[in-house]
């Protein structure tokens, strides 16, 4: 493999739009263009498109289909979930539960909560990323109305215990909403077998469209809306239905449910084979589980050199990664999961985490393996940092 081609490594971030999905979306934006509110024929045709979508979807969530509400992303529909139940449970309680890795759209919602008369227990997670169970069963009070855990983490992998925490919400009658944006091409989306109340999927991380996104709210939820206006999606969120985003987001999630067993496995083996020639590089440390972990994500601390240095090198090289969360990477401060699992600040200041996608294959990451200890030691050579080995024990 040349070093002239793009390796895309940042699929956690975005995913590039699939070739089929962009076919099925194409005649929405053309000839197709009705509002699905209007009533003649293009708005009627329109409507359907948005009615097939849902059906589609419904299924693969295994739920019904007013169950299923369109939003803008995974930022809106987890401001939907947060906000909405708690504003419409306040008199019931004021209390919310969540974890310290979570990703910045549920923490930023709760700091807000907090500033309008709700508390929030953020839970601590073990040195793997994952939440015990038994600390969100002791942290429920009387006060209690929602727990937020995120489904699987965007920036370690970590695949939380959601069923286990389900049981437990569902005993003490306290809602339960996961964020499962990173979960959806690879793991188990069934509603009903998770047992939640609401869950928040996106269309940008599954090959579909940005800027689509839905809020799975279980019948019977007591919820408020965050938008009003013409009560579309049945008055739960106003506004003209996004067509084309919304037929693209089902066959997205059609596509990336129908390949998630074949696809794990094939990445999972790409996963294991980066980390495995990663850990060779002296002074180095995989972050979040070797088991329980997304098969797409590879999370690396390189002792002694700061992350941005060696994605500045990547990028010369044509390799396209990250550090931390997309949402977060124009903040110098350390991530929040890698605090959260106990990195030192500057081990944390030195993570890389590389996601793989659909297109990722085995020579793309042979080449990296390739450039990479010469990045690092060129990086080393020249860094101030030079910390004690027992960091990484």
């Amino acid at each position: 493999m040349g070093s002239m081609n793009e390796i895309y490594l940042d699929n956690a971030a975005t995913t590039p739009l699939d070739k089929n999905v962009f076919k099925e979306m194409k005649r929405y934006f053309e000839s197709e263009y009705g509002n699905p509110s209007s009533f003649h024929k293009k708005g009627k045709d329109a409507k359907e498109a948005v009615e097939n979508s849902r059906n589609i979807i419904s299924k693969l969530l295994n739920c019904e289909l007013n169950e299923v509400i369109f939003t803008s992303g995974g930022t809106e529909s987890i401001n939907f979930a947060l906000k909405g139940v708690a504003f419409a449970n306040r008199h019931k309680g004021n209390h919310i539960i969540t974890s310290k890795i979570e990703h910045h759209a549920v923490l930023e919602v709760c700091k807000y909560l907090e500033k309008n008369g709700f508390e929030v227990t953020y839970l601590d997670v073990d040195k793997f990323g994952f939440v015990n169970p038994k600390d969100v069963e002791n942290a429920i009070t009387d006060k209690t109305i929602l727990v937020s855990i995120i489904y699987a983490n965007n920036e370690i992998g970590t695949i939380e215990p959601i069923k286990e925490i389900s049981k437990i919400t569902k005993k003490k009658k306290v809602y339960f909403h996961t964020d499962a944006c990173q979960a959806a091409g690879f793991l188990n989306l069934d509603t009903t077998s998770l047992g939640v109340d609401l869950l928040t999927l996106n269309g940008s991380k599954i090959s579909g469209p940005k800027g689509i996104g839905l809020l799975y709210i279980k019948e019977g939820t007591n919820i408020e809306p965050l938008i009003h206006g013409g009560g579309q999606e049945f008055k739960l969120r106003s506004g003209t239905e996004n067509v084309p985003s919304i037929v693209g987001f089902a066959k997205a999630l059609e596509l990336a449910q129908k390949s998630k067993f074949s696809e794990g496995n094939r990445l999972t083996s790409i996963r294991d084979f980066l980390i495995k020639g990663l850990l060779k590089i002296p002074k180095t440390r995989l972050n979040g589980p070797i088991n329980e972990r997304l098969p797409n994500n590879v999370n690396i601390s390189f002792l002694d050199i700061e992350g941005e240095s060696i994605l500045l090198h990547l990028n010369e090289k044509k390799i396209s990664a990250s550090t931390g969360s997309a949402c977060a990477s124009n903040n110098l401060e350390s991530s929040h999961v890698l605090r959260a699992i106990g990195l030192p600040y500057e081990a944390s200041h030195g993570s890389i985490r590389f996601s793989l996608g659909k297109k990722t294959t085995i020579s793309e990451i042979k080449y990296l393996l390739k450039v990479m200890p010469g990045i690092v030691n060129t990086l080393r050579k020249i860094s101030p940092l030079n910390l004690n080995e027992d960091y990484f024990k």
